[in-house]
C-alpha cells in the first residue's frame, strides 16, 4: 500500500525539572507529565455573555460565570504550578472567531492572546480552515501579510510590534491535500526530563473529518482520511520512533447531556465511538468541536480504560490530564493516570498581561466597529410580508449573486427549515446613538451584526428541475421555511396545492426567461445552505461543480463600500396565485 505522503513532525524539548517522581510500590518510581488543554476558544478574548455560554453548570447543579481570557491566564498559573513536566496546548478551533474585535482583526487578536498564554501546539479544527489552507499555514502560523497591511492584516499588536504568527505550531494526521500530503505535520514529540533522563511524549493531531466538505469551512481542494487508520498509522510510527507515551488531540468530539462538566455518565458521540477503536498505543484522548463538557475513562480495544475529555468552548474549562511513566520504559502507567475539568471562573483576580491584550483589542474593535461602511435611504429589515419576502432577506441574496461572477442567481434561507439564520439584524435608518453613526449611515459593526456568521458563499450548479425542488421545500410539514431570491428572480407559487406541487416552472422567470428543467444554472448560496444544514435537502442531494468564493461578513461589507447608497427595493419577487 502507498503510504501518504506528510510532513515532518515536530520534536521539542521542553522540561527542566530535576526532581523525582511519585514513589511506587517495590521502591519504582515514575515520572509524573501534567497535559494542559483547552479546546474551541474561538477568539472569546472578552469574557463570553450568558447567551455565548458565560455559565457552566458545576458539581452541585448550580451556574458558575466562567470564560475570558485573562481569568484563564490565572488558573492555567494555579493548575500548572508545582509541575515542571507540564505541557499546554490547544484541540483547535482557536480562532476564526466570532467576536467581532477579533474578526475585524483577521483573527490576529486570537494568536496574540494564545501565544500570550504559553499555548504549545494545536490541533487543526475546521474553523482553522474557514478562509484557507493558506490562511492557516501561511498567515496565522507563519505571519505572511495579505492585502495591505495594517488595513487587511499584520495589525500592530498591543506590544507595538507587527503581527508575526503563532509561537506554536498545528497538527493533523488526517487532512491532506489534492496530492495526498498531510497540510501540516501529523504529530509533535514533546520531551520531559526526570533525574537527568529525557522521555519522549508524543501527541497526534485529528480533524473533524466533515471539514474539507461537510462543513461551514467548505475547502474541496483538501480531503479528510479516515481517522482511526490515520491515528493509527500515527501511533505506529511514534512507536517505531520510540514514543511510548502517545496522546490523541482530536477535533472531534461527542457528548454527555446527562453529566456535569467534570463526570461522565452516558456519553456518546464520534470521539466515543474511536475511543474504543483506536490502538491501545494511544493513552489519552482530548477531544473538542461538539462544545461539549465531559470527564470520561473509556477502555481501549484491549480492555484497559484511558481518560477521554472534553473541555466546552469559550475558554470556560481547562482539561488536565496527568499521566504516571514508568521511570525505567517511559511506558504509561494507566492505572495511576487522572484526569480533571476545572472551571474557568472569574472570582480570581484577572492576569494583568492578558487583560492589557483583551482591552487593547476591544478598543481597536470599537475603531473599527464604527468605520461608515454605506448609507441606507430605507430600512432593510428581516420581517416578512404574508409571501415570505423581506427587503433584508432580498438584499443577501443580491450580495450572493454579486459576489459570484458566474452566478445565474443569488439564493439565501430567509427562515431557515432547519438551523440558525445568516440574517441576524437589520440596517436602519434611525441613528443606533453608538459612536460614529449618524441617520442614515452604516457602521462596519453594524453590517456584521446584521448578517452573516463566517460561512463562504458558494456557486454550485442545478438544473432548472433540481431548482425546481428546492423552491418546493420551502414548504415542509406544514411550516413554510422561505428562501430569498436575488433581483434578477421572480416567481409565484399556489399555497392551495399539495406541499411538492406548489410552483410550476413555467412561473419562475430568471432573467425574464422561465425556468427551464433542463438547463444548468449557476446557484450562489452559503455553504451553510448548500450542504444542507439549512434544512433543504434536494439542494444537497443535487449540486455539483461547487466554487467558493469569500466569507459572508466580509462579502457583506465589500458589496456595501462599493454599493454606498442603497434603498429597500419592492418586495415583488414572489407573489402568491389566487
Amino acid at each position: 500500500m502507498r503510504r501518504t505522503p506528510r510532513l515532518l513532525a515536530t520534536v521539542v524539548l521542553i522540561g527542566v525539572g530535576l526532581t523525582g517522581g511519585t514513589a511506587a510500590a517495590g521502591g519504582d518510581r515514575t515520572v509524573p507529565v501534567q497535559l494542559v488543554s483547552i479546546t474551541d476558544f474561538h477568539g472569546y478574548l472578552r469574557p463570553p455573555s450568558a447567551a455565548d455560554g458565560g455559565t457552566i453548570a458545576g458539581p452541585d447543579g448550580k451556574n458558575q460565570v466562567v470564560g475570558g481570557a485573562a481569568y484563564l491566564a490565572t488558573h492555567l498559573k494555579t493548575i500548572r504550578a508545582g509541575h515542571p513536566n507540564s505541557i499546554l496546548f490547544a484541540d483547535g478551533d482557536n480562532f476564526s472567531g466570532w467576536p467581532f474585535e477579533v474578526d475585524a482583526h483577521a483573527d490576529e487578536p486570537t494568536i496574540e492572546a494564545l501565544n500570550a498564554l504559553g499555548i504549545e501546539f494545536s490541533s487543526v479544527g475546521n474553523h482553522e480552515l474557514d478562509v484557507s489552507k493558506s490562511f492557516l499555514v501561511d498567515h496565522m502560523t507563519r505571519g505572511k501579510c495579505f492585502g495591505t497591511p495594517g488595513v487587511d492584516s499584520c495589525f500592530t499588536d498591543s506590544t507595538g510590534r507587527r503581527f508575526h504568527g503563532a509561537d506554536f505550531e498545528f497538527q493533523s494526521a488526517n487532512i491532506v491535500d489534492a496530492k495526498g500530503r498531510t497540510i501540516v505535520a501529523p504529530y509533535t514529540i514533546r520531551w520531559v526530563r526526570d533525574h537527568g533522563r529525557s522521555y519522549p511524549v508524543g501527541f497526534i493531531g485529528m480533524t473533524v473529518p466533515d471539514t474539507p466538505v461537510g462543513s461551514t469551512s467548505y475547502q474541496p481542494d483538501l480531503k479528510a482520511l479516515d481517522p482511526v487508520e490515520s491515528a493509527n498509522r500515527a501511533a505506529a510510527e511514534l512507536t517505531r520512533r520510540g514514543v511510548k507515551a502517545i496522546v490523541l488531540n482530536m477535533h472531534d468530539g461527542g457528548t454527555d447531556a446527562s453529566a456535569t462538566y467534570d463526570n461522565c455518565l452516558n456519553p456518546s458521540g464520534p470521539a466515543i465511538d474511536l475511543a474504543r477503536k483506536v490502538t491501545p498505543q494511544i493513552d489519552a484522548i482530548v477531544t473538542g468541536h461538539w462544545h461539549a463538557a465531559f470527564n470520561c475513562s473509556i477502555p481501549d480495544p484491549d480492555g484497559n480504560p484511558r481518560p477521554v475529555v472534553e473541555a466546552a468552548n469559550h475558554g470556560r474549562l481547562i482539561s488536565e490530564i496527568n499521566l504516571q511513566l514508568d521511570r525505567r520504559t517511559g511506558e504509561v502507567l494507566r492505572d495511576r493516570t487522572t484526569s480533571t475539568n476545572h472551571a474557568v471562573t472569574r472570582d480570581v483576580t484577572p492576569d494583568p498581561k492578558l487583560q492589557k491584550i483583551v482591552d487593547y483589542w476591544a478598543a481597536a474593535g470599537d475603531r473599527k466597529y464604527a468605520e461608515p461602511v454605506a448609507t441606507v435611504t430605507g430600512d432593510f429589515t428581516r420581517t416578512a410580508n404574508a409571501v415570505g419576502e423581506s427587503t433584508m432577506a432580498d438584499l443577501a441574496a443580491d450580495v450572493h449573486l454579486w459576489t459570484a461572477p458566474d452566478a445565474d442567481l443569488g439564493l439565501i434561507a430567509a427562515k431557515p427549515a432547519i438551523g440558525s439564520t445568516a440574517l441576524r439584524g437589520d440596517l436602519l435608518v434611525a441613528n443606533s446613538n453608538k459612536p460614529g453613526d449618524a441617520d442614515g449611515r452604516v457602521l462596519l459593526g453594524e453590517s456584521w451584526e446584521a448578517y452573516g456568521y463566517g460561512n463562504p458563499v458558494l456557486t454550485v450548479s442545478l438544473t432548472g428541475a433540481e431548482l425546481d425542488a428546492v423552491l418546493e421545500q420551502q414548504w415542509q410539514g406544514g411550516k413554510f421555511a422561505p428562501l430569498a431570491l436575488s433581483k434578477n428572480v421572480k416567481y409565484s407559487f399556489d399555497a392551495s396545492r399539495l406541499e411538492g406541487d406548489r410552483i410550476d416552472p413555467q412561473d419562475v422567470h430568471i432573467n425574464g426567461a422561465s425556468l427551464d428543467p433542463a438547463k444548468t444554472y449557476r446557484v450562489a448560496a452559503l455553504a451553510y445552505t448548500v450542504i444542507g444544514a439549512d434544512g433543504y435537502p434536494a439542494l444537497k442531494a443535487a449540486y455539483r461543480d461547487p466554487v467558493r468564493t469569500d466569507t459572508d461578513h466580509e462579502t457583506f461589507a465589500a458589496y456595501l463600500r462599493v454599493h454606498k447608497t442603497l434603498t429597500p427595493a419592492p418586495l415583488d419577487r414572489v407573489t402568491q396565485k389566487g
